[in-house]
């Protein structure tokens, strides 16, 4: 799944984004791309749940 993260501009961003995907699940697959403000997520979580940890994070964002 991808989620468009228009408020990511650095690797602050990417590692907190990162950090609470995978405090959701160790297992997942975390690839930001800060170029296009996106992170695609591969993960058994549910696309809700991985909205919300990028909003626990600090980030609004929208699916793909």
């Amino acid at each position: 799944m991808k989620f468009h993260v228009p408020d990511m501009s650095c690797g602050h961003c990417t590692a907190a984004i990162t950090r609470e995907i995978l405090a959701l699940d160790p297992a997942a697959q975390v690839t930001p791309d800060l170029t296009a403000r996106t992170v695609a997520v591969e993960t058994r979580q549910t696309g809700s749940a991985v909205a919300k940890a990028i909003e626990a994070a600090g980030y609004s964002t929208n699916p793909v």
